[in-house]
């Protein structure tokens, strides 16, 4: 096979240039700073979740969608985990992905996630929870006499405030005060 004079010299520039070009790419993307932006967190799945991490519970991971879950389902957002470190000390001892307890341990979920949801489901919105306290609702839950009084103990250590709201939610205080000075 014969190569011309300008084959050989296409060929020549192309070797030649392949290192310049990956030495200029890198150089490009060293330049190039990665520009990471989290979205903020809701403050009650940050402290659910270090409360979680301290007792080493392995549905640490799932602390915002127990909040969620929670919220779609109008519950307090201590009481789905607090009912899993009752029953299953935060998923450390569970059969079937029921770290709940639910049916007494007996039920099956395909996973934790889908009996996080099933149980958020059947305490906020079935008919045997709905329109009842939470304390009602424990009380339903599991009949022991003392039930109740644990899980709420726990809601306690994970936040003495029910109602601690996500920064997104908040709405700034405006004083009525201020509100009369400014049309003034």
């Amino acid at each position: 096979m014969k190569f011309s004079a300008t084959k050989y010299f296409l060929v020549l520039v192309a070797i030649l240039a392949t290192p310049a070009t990956i030495h200029f790419e890198r150089a490009v993307k060293a330049r190039k700073p990665e520009v990471h932006v989290e979205a903020p967190k809701d403050p009650r799945a940050v402290r659910l979740h270090a409360f979680l991490a301290r007792l080493h519970c392995p549905v640490k991971d799932l602390s915002e969608e127990f909040v969620h879950a929670a919220d779609d389902n109008n519950l307090d957002w201590r009481l789905l985990p607090s009912i899993s470190v009752i029953e299953s000390s935060g998923g450390k001892a569970y059969k079937n992905n029921n770290v709940f307890g639910w049916a007494n341990g007996d039920h099956s979920f395909p996973t934790i996630r889908a009996g996080l949801h099933r149980v958020a489901f059947a305490l906020g919105r079935s008919s045997t929870y709905r329109n009842r306290t939470t304390e009602e609702k424990l009380r339903l839950y599991n009949p022991t006499c003392d039930y109740p009084a644990r899980v709420e103990q726990v809601m306690y250590r994970i936040s003495p405030a029910m109602d601690l709201q996500p920064t997104a939610y908040r709405k700034p205080f405006r004083s009525p005060v201020m509100g009369l000075l400014a049309r003034n």
